[in-house]
């Protein structure tokens, strides 16, 4: 059944000259079993790839493509097409519309729409793999996400031109997927408008000697979608992070730093806030014999077991306890992650006890099949009990994680429970 918040539910679907636009079909039809209007623009290269008759058929609306369209330029088509809907959604979306974004140039009506439009913008890339790896695509993609224009994909495999690697445009139920967290959040509104939050994210980098270092597989991907997501529910959000090679989430507080020291002075430098979410991998350890020089080779060409190079390692301050236990400035909800090998939940909530900390997620590492996934399989632990959340994108978590903390701040303070509490008692 159609109710009046599904009805009001308007995707504009931007179609461009790729094969992948064989796979647009199927999308329409999967927005459409969602109840969710859509209109389509057509570009001229991808009239090459799917006709008209096809869209204007699965749509049930006119199809747009021309800029200078007497009885739509009347009106200022290109205009209220930019205007009307609640998505832009350009999908496939070829090099050469990218770069067309990224440099502001409107010289058909889908270009011009997407210069015009005050709408947020989700483009799902498709292309041969050198175009996408180069240079020039990845800077115009660094550019419109600094812009706030989100990329779904493109995945791994085979590509239409019988190369292999980036460039598939994904599946049409993972583009809906994104779509449909787009109005999740758009429902949930700005509740946390005004409130003040810290997120940890990436690995920690923890020199031994001026070219060498100690780190982990971190990837930094559930802390920063978790910023993004906190920062979409309308939080003023500052992440630290260590180095990663994703881009910075679009309007929250950047710091980057590289050793645990570092990211514990960062935090520190951000309190008070409201929240803190300590997702990075931070390093137990750090070297106690750091050399300010380069630890040079024996020149020998065997070795005996005393000539054997050793290590010796002191702890790292404990960024999430220290937050946890950090008296009048400790944030009014701390979360924290376990990342376990074996005894996932029981190790879990006895992390939780030890630092201070409200709420646990934990996830199961062995292996390290989770460093770098898109995946992640979550035990979200609280004085109240566990709860198991099954196989699902780090996006997703972050979007659950963030409702979840906007449910919290929604409650009367006097009503709610913290492992702090059971601590002092």
């Amino acid at each position: 059944m159609v109710t009046e918040n599904t009805a009001k539910r308007s995707v504009l679907l931007i179609v461009t000259g790729s094969i992948a636009a064989t796979k647009v079909p199927e999308l329409i039809r999967l927005l459409k079993d969602k109840a969710m209007d859509v209109t389509a623009v057509l570009t001229e290269a991808g009239g090459y790839f799917i006709s008209p008759l096809t869209l204007a058929s699965l749509t049930g609306k006119r199809v747009y493509s021309e800029l200078f369209s007497i009885d739509e330029e009347t009106e200022m088509g290109h205009i209220q097409l930019s205007r009307k809907s609640d998505l832009i959604v350009v999908a496939p979306a070829t090099a050469n519309t990218i770069a067309k974004m990224a440099q502001g140039i409107s010289d058909d009506l889908a270009s011009t729409i997407l210069l015009a439009t005050d709408k947020p913008v989700l483009v799902v890339p498709a292309m041969n793999v050198r175009m996408w790896e180069h240079p020039a695509t990845q800077r115009n993609v660094q550019t419109l996400r600094k812009d706030g224009v989100v990329f779904v994909g493109p995945s791994k495999g085979a590509l239409a031109c019988g190369e292999e690697g980036h460039g598939r445009m994904v599946e049409p139920s993972e583009i809906v997927d994104e779509i449909q967290r787009f109005y999740d959040f758009k429902k949930l509104g700005r509740p946390l408008q005004g409130k003040k939050a810290l997120v940890t994210s990436g690995p920690t980098v923890e020199a031994i000697d001026p070219v060498r270092y100690i780190a982990n597989r971190s990837s930094g991907k559930q802390g920063h979608a978790i910023a993004a997501a906190l920062k979409a529910l309308g939080a003023d959000v500052t992440l630290v992070s260590g180095p990663t090679a994703l881009p910075d989430p679009v309007g929250v507080k950047m710091v980057k730093v590289e050793s645990a020291r570092e990211m514990l002075d960062a935090c520190y430098k951000a309190l008070p806030v409201d929240m803190a979410v300590c997702a990075a991998a931070v390093s137990d350890w750090r070297s106690s014999n750091l050399s300010e020089q380069k630890i040079k080779k024996p020149a020998k060409k065997s070795m005996k077991p005393e000539d054997m190079l050793t290590f010796t390692f002191m702890e790292n301050p404990d960024i999430l306890e220290c937050l946890g236990k950090h008296g009048d400035k400790r944030p009014q909800l701390v979360v924290g992650f376990a990342a376990e090998t074996e005894n996932v939940v029981k190790n879990a909530k006895a992390k939780m006890q030890r630092k201070g900390c409200d709420w646990i997620l934990a996830n199961d590492v062995s292996g390290g099949s989770v460093f770098g996934s898109e995946d992640t399989e979550i035990h979200y632990i609280t004085v109240d009990g566990e709860e198991h959340w099954p196989l699902m994108s780090k996006r997703d978590v972050a979007f659950t994680l963030a409702s979840r903390m906007s449910d919290y701040f929604s409650i009367d303070p006097k009503l709610r429970k913290n492992n702090v509490t059971k601590l002092l008692l």
